[in-house]
């Protein structure tokens, strides 16, 4: 009679655990940076349009109050 054939793998992990969690981790990290350089690109037109919505008011009221002026030279 044979004696019983007892074999033992081991631990054999291959470590693409660890490479998939650097991928999360990478991919994470790229993703909060192009959301936060998005919201920044965003914050800057809204204030670039406030500017310039700014700048046509008060090109408007130089106009009116030339326009103002105008009127009242013509009536004296």
């Amino acid at each position: 009679m044979m004696a019983p054939l007892i074999v033992e793998t081991g631990n054999r992990s291959s470590g693409a655990g660890w490479v998939i969690a650097l991928v999360l981790v990478v991919a994470l990290v790229a993703g909060v940076i192009f959301f936060t350089q998005m919201s920044g690109s965003q914050n800057a037109k809204d204030n670039a349009i406030a500017n310039a919505a700014g700048q046509v008011g008060n090109a408007a009221e130089k106009a009116g109050n030339a326009a103002q002026d105008a009127a009242n030279n013509t009536k004296q």
